[in-house]
């Protein structure tokens, strides 16, 4: 009854608790990451307080204009960085999740395997 019972949980409760945990593993990624946020405002300037019209002569005008150009450049760069690398992450957390996901099915059957291993003599050996 004891193995009834801790199966029924394994594969109902304790599985539905897995697939929990990786859904927020990677919700936890992408608000860490913050992707739909940096596609936003990818071209927004970056760290740049005074983005704002500026009034003055033409040069001064014309400075301001490529000073706020190269903010949004970088800006661009830096974001885009942070989302290639968010993606990235977020892709082999949910690969992990998956192949975490497949194993959680296989786990009991291990003690039972390695009985039938044991009781056939098979030995590990390091290959030279």
């Amino acid at each position: 009854m004891f193995i009834v019972g801790l199966l029924g949980w394994w594969y109902g409760a304790g599985w539905r608790e897995r697939t929990r945990m990786i859904g927020e593993r990677l919700a936890k990624a992408y608000d860490f990451f913050s992707l739909d946020l940096l596609v936003k405002t990818l071209f927004a300037p970056f760290r740049q307080i005074s983005a704002g019209r500026v009034r003055g002569s033409l040069d001064v005008q014309i400075r301001a204009f490529f000073d706020r150009l190269l903010s949004r450049c970088i800006g661009a760069i830096v974001r885009s960085i942070m989302l290639v690398v968010g993606t990235v992450w977020i892709l082999t957390l949910a690969i992990a999740g998956l192949v975490e996901a497949v194993l959680w099915l296989f786990v009991p059957f291990f003690p039972i395997v390695g009985a039938v291993m044991f009781a056939i003599g098979w030995v590990p050996h390091a290959g030279l």
